[in-house]
């Protein structure tokens, strides 16, 4: 590389020159506004297109076929994760609970709507080990329907046939879930450095009111 080119392309390159580096402004101005929440979810990073409708595409949807792949899916043991005495039923349930679980009454934050269990912070907590074994089993099914389910709705539809399969009457399912494509940056999970890290139990940041590890 000669200096020419190399000063074209000073600061752009992240590993050679440490694009993005150096103090930010938000070390300077720590209270400027957060103008980057109103780009958040936008049609640039939603790989879809434009005219892309989920109502229309569920109701292509062959639900009851799909429901049955589910059914089957509980006690298709695989060798790399084996059920637990051969049915993922239980595994199924907590990982529809854990989805809805983070819904917070306080401020309406958190949820199952969104499929947000797929991005960081959320799949990485030690709250939800092994909860990405459960989504890594239901891609193939995922792959087979494409579009027509969302994330956010499989994973809480796996968990009502989970319930079905093991003796257990739901109320129904209501569809309608849509699939975000990138984290929440407006949701104030509380403070963390270190992703999969056991933090104190008896402290936490206000206004949270636990800790993941503390809830377990």
């Amino acid at each position: 590389m000669d200096a020419k080119t190399d000063e074209k392309g000073l600061g752009k390159c992240p590993v050679n020159h440490g694009a993005g580096g150096g103090t930010q402004s938000s070390a300077w101005w720590p209270n400027q506004l957060r103008v980057d929440l109103l780009n958040q979810h936008s049609s640039k990073s939603d790989p879809l297109e434009n005219t892309f409708s989920y109502r229309e595409e569920f109701g292509k949807l062959d639900y009851e076929a799909l429901k049955n792949d589910l059914r089957k899916l509980m006690t298709d043991s695989q060798s790399w994760w084996p059920a637990d005495f051969g049915h993922y039923g239980p595994q199924f349930v907590r990982m529809s609970w854990h989805a809805a679980g983070t819904y917070r009454l306080a401020d309406g934050r958190g949820g199952g709507g969104r499929g947000q269990q797929r991005f960081a912070p959320l799949n990485s907590w030690p709250d939800n080990v092994n909860i990405d074994k459960s989504r890594r089993l239901l891609w193939p099914i995922k792959q087979k329907y494409g579009q027509k389910i969302s994330w956010a709705d499989l994973l809480i539809l796996t968990g009502n046939v989970a319930l079905e399969t093991m003796g257990f009457r739901t109320f129904g399912f209501a569809a309608g879930r849509e699939d975000v494509w990138e984290p929440d940056l407006d949701v104030n999970w509380g403070a963390e450095t270190e992703w999969l890290k056991h933090r104190t139990l008896d402290k936490f940041p206000a206004p949270l009111g636990a800790t993941e590890m503390g809830l377990i």
